[in-house]
Parts: structure tokens; sequence; C-alpha cells
């Protein structure tokens, strides 16, 4: 399965790869996203919300409160795995359910996490390549998930 990188010059440009994402990404999908404070993790689900119609203004980092649940067109469950003590923490939020639902599980610092992660998921590692510009490479695990890429490389790509 092959990956796909995107780089956005600016947030305008987050926006447009979380608006794509928004589209070709199949309900029931696990999103991991990678990289390090400040790289963009939130301002990526930010942008996923904002295109599947939830209420702008409304995603926040959920790190105090550890799950957030959004509804527009889509329901989206948030998780921030940073201040987790451990796995079994995480396990214990009852993430079986959200992963078994037709929601957009969206997982920041899920390499915290991985050995609870579903096998087939979407992993967005980010790197900071500048004060505004951001490298993603998109990584599918599974099938399902490597047509969606295509469908991101198809609509993004240059």
């Amino acid at each position: 399965m092959t990956s796909f990188v995107y780089n956005a010059s600016d947030e305008s440009a987050t926006g447009a790869l979380g608006a794509a994402l928004a589209d070709v990404l199949p309900d029931g999908t696990t999103v991991a996203l990678l990289g390090t404070l400040g790289a963009g993790k939130t301002r990526l689900v930010q942008a996923i919300a904002d295109a599947a119609g939830v209420e702008q203004g409304s995603v926040l980092s959920p790190t105090f409160v550890l799950v957030q649940e959004y509804h527009g067109r889509r329901t989206i469950y948030h998780i921030d795995a940073y201040r987790l003590k451990d796995v079994d923490e995480f396990d214990s939020l009852g993430v079986e359910e959200y992963f078994e639902s037709d929601a957009l599980v969206l997982i920041e610092w899920a390499d915290r996490v991985e050995v609870s992660l579903p096998p087939e998921r979407l992993e967005i590692h980010i790197e900071v390549t500048g004060p505004e510009s951001r490298r993603f490479e998109v990584v599918p695990r599974g099938d399902r998930l490597a047509a969606a890429v295509e469908q991101l490389r198809a609509r993004l790509g240059r």
C-alpha cells in the first residue's frame, strides 16, 4: 500500500486536506494522528470537522476531556491520548465501541496507544516544515483505506 504525501504551505492548504479527508474516508474509519507538539493535529481535526458540517469553533483540543463527540453530517469522536497514563486507561474509555461505530475516530498522539488501535486504520504523520507549512504523510493500513488514499491522491496530488 502506498502512502500519499501532501505538503501544505499554510492553514488553508491544511483545510483543503481536511475537507478532502472528510469526503473520502469511509464510515467507521479510525485515523491515527502522529506529530510533535504544535504540529497541527488539532488543526487538521478542525478542518475535517468543518467539512463534515460540525459547528465551526466547537472543535478544541480534548487534552483535558480526553474524548469529544461532534455531530454534523458525520459523527466524529476526537480522542487525545497525550495525558493518558497508559494503554489500560485508553482502553477504559470504551474505545472498542468507538472503533465499531460508523463514526470517524480521530486520535491525537495515537503512537502512545498503538497496541490498542484497530489494525485497519489511517495514519497521518505530520511534520512541521515552516511557521505555517506542514508535511502530511497519509498511510493506509488495510485495503479499504488504500482506496481512500488513492482518492485523496487524485483530488490533491500535484
